[in-house]
């Protein structure tokens, strides 16, 4: 086959319509094969000889897209010195846009064979082809009609992001297609996306849609990885997701379906994985990084490199500070806003990212170069900011230009409301902003993305139905999953049939939602807790893709009304810029005192002013807070100064309804309730006076608005501007 030289960059395979260029990287390569795959499974072998700057390219005329493809890597295999090239493994570009097939678990996979190895893997090299077994690389073709496609331009403290599964979000609805449930056309279908636009969310977050690998153990057990944390394409859209073909077609049905999304205005986030790949551990199959370059690619351990340095729980770590590792993150990052045009990311185990070396380094390679990059530095950037390493919880410690999920807010929030003692100040913190966490680094309440449940854990719904973890479908004896869940059943443990603890569940997820929607921050919604969707108490659901995991649209009335309830909460929120702030409460008013310029105020159910005493009391599940919506202290668009009703909200985790004393005309003259979550019909339209008493039943939230004066100003804001 004729051959031309090539070029160094970019890696990967590119399309030029007359044919493509192939380039991958290899220190440790002394020989770098491309094998071109045709339709029947046939290889042809293509020496790629010419090498600059550790990349190895060959440009072959004539090659389309549609054509599959991988490279055999020869070099040594020496596995105590970190090295595994093993040219019998056909090996995936770490560069392909798109990915064919998947893996199968045969022997051949592996570079030892299963008889032979001990615990370490110490065995001879496995010389079996693992062609036909593995999955392959694609080319594409570059083009796509993006039309006038713009991203839509919502800021942070204006999101409401909803966290979602591909599959799992489409599956079962009955309004979409049968060909295309549980793909990406599926999600751009008219029903999906007029369910996310009726509810409000700016914002769908996917979970991984990177190219992953289905794992051999679950496949044995019936199972399959559905969550998709097994990432071996980093610039790959999941070929299983999509309902057109796998030859490139996933790429374009991806795009359209983003298309899809803009045009109803809501930003795609990805969920992505780099922090480690699904080669696994020693013992691992060798699909692509580590027969290219295992020592470059994973972090080995200092003194026993036949080992990888795991922080993930996965079996490896990337390699973090190594040039070409960071080269193919930033890379990856780029293409996906450039050529898929997604709005942010979301990445997972976010602290192994910052392991510059073993600690994490908040100033590490990856962010510096993030920081200075001029495109991924201007889309979303939500870190998990944890791991399973030493010092990996980093919540708080993310640089400047980061958003980080809050764990410390769905602890504290889910405490508050299963009536644990104690938790009354923190709580007052969490729904203020958390400044504790993000002020110190110069970063604004938009910092915080605030959750009570996401993909892994509990659905909102079995949060209020279970008090212990039932995992026994994952084949696991239970053990597998979060024990200490923060929980409670209401009083019985899963299923039932007592109207009175149905009716409890249904307003303590009334009394998360209304928590969640009425905090500083910016919300984050797990797919399907807006219909009370369960899991049936499985808190680890990472391997059930079925009826467990996917959303039901099957609803009766209580779910319909959940969602109704959700809807007008998004709207609140949206219209009210005093529930979404760009900037903290001045003065120590985050962490419950009073603000200094009258922002905030924190009342007992008496109607006095909260005291060191009143935080103190580890008993106090109650309070109030007062939200002024003549002082926020922020300017628009066009330079105006933004103004607001005033709100009171009461929060009463207590197992008694309480009383509670509204201010004094100072901060309002007349109250109207917008939400009890305590009510299941309409809300009457009363006016409450100063000094008047309003009762929030037992666990139970009340929003209470005070519409803003007239331009000339009033009473209430002329008092409180003197405060």
């Amino acid at each position: 086959m004729q051959t031309w030289p090539g070029k160094p960059y970019p890696l990967g395979a590119t399309f030029d319509g007359t044919g493509v260029n192939f380039a991958l990287f290899s220190e440790v390569a002394d020989r770098v094969e491309l094998c071109l795959i045709d339709d029947s499974g046939k290889e042809t072998r293509v020496d790629m000889p010419e090498l600059d700057g550790f990349v190895w390219h060959a440009f072959v005329p004539g090659i389309q897209p549609g054509q599959r493809y991988g490279f055999r890597v020869h070099g040594p295999y020496a596995p105590k010195e970190g090295h595994r090239c093993n040219p019998a493994k056909l090996l995936l570009d770490p560069y392909a846009t798109a990915i064919d097939g998947q893996v199968d678990g045969d022997e051949s996979l592996f570079s030892y064979r299963f008889k032979d190895a001990d615990a370490n893997g110490d065995a001879p090299r496995n010389t079996q082809d693992s062609l036909g077994h593995t999955m392959l690389s694609v080319v594409t073709n570059p083009f796509f009609d993006w039309g006038q496609d713009r991203a839509p331009e919502h800021e942070y403290h204006e999101s409401v992001i909803y966290e979602a599964h591909v599959k799992g979000l489409t599956q079962r609805h009955p309004d979409v297609p049968k060909e295309i449930r549980g793909t990406y056309a599926g999600i751009a279908h008219p029903a999906v996306i007029d369910h996310l636009t009726d509810l409000g969310v700016t914002a769908l977050e996917l979970m991984p849609v990177h190219q992953y690998v289905q794992d051999s153990h679950l496949l044995d057990r019936g199972l399959s990885n559905y969550w998709g944390y097994n990432t071996i394409g980093f610039l790959a859209p999941h070929n299983a997701y999509a309902a057109y073909g796998t030859r490139g077609q996933q790429v374009t049905e991806f795009k359209a379906m983003v298309k899809a999304l803009h045009e109803a205005d809501i930003e795609v986030i990805l969920d992505v994985v780099y922090n480690h790949t699904a080669e696994g551990n020693h013992m691992g199959p060798t699909l692509a990084f580590r027969g290219i370059d295992n020592s470059s690619y994973y972090r080995l351990v200092d003194n026993d490199r036949a080992h990888y340095y795991d922080t993930t729980g996965t079996g490896n770590s990337l390699l973090m500070r190594h040039p070409h590792v960071l080269q193919l993150i930033m890379d990856s990052l780029r293409y996906w806003v450039t050529e898929m045009h997604v709005d942010g990311f979301r990445f997972d185990l976010a602290s192994s990212l910052a392991r510059q070396f073993h600690e994490v380094d908040r100033l590490s390679a990856f962010f510096d170069l993030v920081q200075q990059d001029p495109v991924v530095s201007q889309v979303k950037l939500i870190a998990e900011p944890w791991d399973v390493g030493d010092g990996g919880y980093q919540v708080g410690n993310f640089p400047p230009l980061w958003t980080e999920w809050n764990g410390k807010y769905r602890d504290t929030v889910r405490d508050f409301w299963r009536g644990e003692p104690a938790t009354l100040g923190e709580f007052a913190s969490r729904i203020s902003g958390s400044s504790d966490l993000y002020e110190h680094s110069g970063r604004k309440p938009i910092a915080s993305i605030n959750f009570v449940t996401a993909h892994d854990g509990f659905t909102l719904r079995d949060l209020v139905s279970y008090n212990e973890k039932h995992n026994e479908t994952n084949g696991e004896g239970n053990n597998d999953g979060e024990s200490h869940n923060r929980s409670w059943n209401c009083g019985v443990e899963g299923p039932t049939t007592d109207p009175e603890i149905l009716a409890l569940r249904l307003r303590q997820q009334r009394n998360f939602l209304a928590t969640l929607l009425l905090s500083q921050g910016v919300p984050m919604i797990l797919h399907g807790d807006e219909l009370g969707r369960t899991q049936q108490g499985n808190n680890n659901g990472y391997c059930q893709d079925d009826e467990i995991s996917w959303v039901n649209w099957d609803l009766e009335q209580p779910q319909l009304d959940l969602m109704a309830f959700t809807q007008r909460l998004v709207q609140l929120r949206r219209d009210h810029p005093v529930l979404r702030r760009r900037r903290f409460f001045a003065g120590s008013a985050a962490h419950g005192g009073e603000s200094e310029i009258g922002e905030i105020a924190w009342f007992e159910p008496g109607g006095n002013h909260m005291d060191e005493e009143s935080w103190a009391n580890g008993y106090a599940r109650s309070m109030m807070v007062f939200l002024n919506g003549q002082k926020i202290e922020e300017l628009d668009a066009r330079g105006q100064h933004v103004v607001d009703d005033h709100f009171l909200i009461i929060f009463n985790a207590h197992s008694e309804p309480i009383e509670f004393t509204l201010p004094p005309a100072d901060y309002g003259d007349g109250w109207h309730v917008l939400v009890d979550t305590a009510a299941e019909e309409q809300i009457e339209a009363t006016t409450h006076a100063p000094g008047d008493t309003v009762v929030a039943q037992h666990r139970s939230t009340v929003v209470l608005c005070c519409p803003r004066p007239a331009p000339s100003g009033s009473p209430a804001g002329a008092a409180i501007a003197r405060r």
